[in-house]
């Protein structure tokens, strides 16, 4: 079991960054037709964010739990093999550029003194838990985990922007992608709780039953990828519209609204845990509306955020930087894990809310800040 975790950890990780770079590499010109690139990009991941539920979801309930992952193993090959085959089509995209070259050596050395230091941290944690001097426990491991994130991304970023050989252009870009790493830390820290705590809502406290049949709670999974199979096209869409009439937002601005839109999303499902407090099941119309905003929310943030990335990063550092990308959203499921254990503990109105207030805030400083985060960008759009 935890070897099929660490070779889908391993795999995953060595997937995304660069797929998105990819991505990214098909729109040279970037501006709006990027961001809108991404939103299909997007759109794609999705779709089989919805099937997977349906499939998987109701193998694992209603048969087997292996023959649940065994249909998730499927569809990677499916995956590869599809990929293999539309190879030709992505041109130049993917490819090694001789700016990324020039800074192999460095990157394979701090790879390796990555490795290196995370084995020796692990080394002293085991034997230190073993001798009895440390006490490890499954909350203390994750809290532990994200500070150790969130100090290797602020080392990581201090070390480029130091040792980087980058311009005062450069800089500042950089920067701005630091602050888009904490914007999506804090967006993922509530997104996420669509797979720990609004899952335990839908399976605990919804009313499932359709016409005499219970509907298996992993199917309310579907609802945030249906809503993005629909909406990614009218988004992208929108953003080559307002681009065209020089009325497109701002990469912070976008992030703010994001932001927004998921706090009021947990404004509403704080709304509806409050008649689960009798015990009674409330109706799936409240996650529904509930995952209707998050899905505007990530739509505003999420593709957008991965366009920007490859627009804003030095060459020779894309693919790095598309990783803290991803590291945010670690680091935001780890919170999101953390806070999702408080489902027993704390009454769902009070956690719900703390959620929106907390994303909330984070929106309005991004809304406050939006025009010197622009600056910051030179030019990017």
């Amino acid at each position: 079991f935890f070897l099929g975790l660490i070779l889908i950890v391993i795999g995953t990780g060595l997937l995304k960054p660069n797929v998105s770079t990819m991505v990214g590499d098909l729109y040279p010109e970037g501006g709006a037709r990027r961001d809108a690139g991404f939103s299909i990009f997007y759109m794609g991941i999705n779709i089989g964010a919805f099937v997977a539920p349906l499939i998987c979801g109701y193998l694992g309930e209603n048969i087997d739990w292996h023959l649940g992952f065994a249909a998730a193993g499927v569809g990677m090959v499916l995956g590869l093999i599809q990929y293999r085959l539309g190879w030709g089509y992505l041109g130049e995209a993917g490819k090694f550029r001789e700016e990324a070259r020039a800074g192999k050596p460095q990157a394979l050395r701090q790879l390796m003194l990555g490795l290196v230091f995370v084995a020796i941290i692990a080394l002293a944690l085991y034997f230190l838990d073993s001798r009895g001097t440390i006490s490890i426990t499954l909350e203390g491991a994750a809290q532990a985990t994200g500070v150790i994130i969130l100090a290797i991304a602020v080392l990581f970023f201090a070390s480029v922007l130091s040792f980087g050989g980058l311009d005062s252009v450069e800089k500042k870009r950089v920067v701005v992608i630091f602050l888009l790493f904490l914007g999506a830390a804090m967006f993922w820290a509530g997104f996420e709780q669509a797979a720990s705590s609004l899952n335990l809502f839908a399976e605990r406290l919804t009313d499932r039953n359709v016409f005499g049949w219970e509907a298996p709670a992993s199917w309310l999974q579907s609802i945030n990828p249906l809503f993005i199979i629909t909406l990614a096209p009218v988004f992208g869409w929108l953003w080559v519209w307002l681009d065209r009439r020089k009325k497109e937002p701002s990469l912070p601005l976008k992030f703010a609204f994001g932001l927004l839109l998921l706090g009021v999303g947990f404004l509403v499902i704080a709304w509806g845990a409050t008649y689960t407090v009798e015990g009674q099941l409330v109706s799936p119309g409240w996650l529904i509306a509930t995952y209707f905003l998050h899905t505007c929310g990530e739509l505003f943030l999420s593709p957008v955020g991965l366009s920007s990335i490859t627009k804003l990063s030095p060459p020779k550092f894309v693919g790095q930087m598309m990783g803290t990308w991803f590291m945010g959203a670690a680091l935001g499921n780890l919170v999101a894990g953390l806070v999702a254990g408080q489902f027993e503990t704390l009454p769902l109105p009070q956690l719900f809310l703390t959620v929106s207030i907390s994303v909330g805030v984070m929106g309005v400083l991004f809304l406050l800040a939006a025009k010197p985060i622009t600056k910051l960008m030179g030019g990017v759009r």
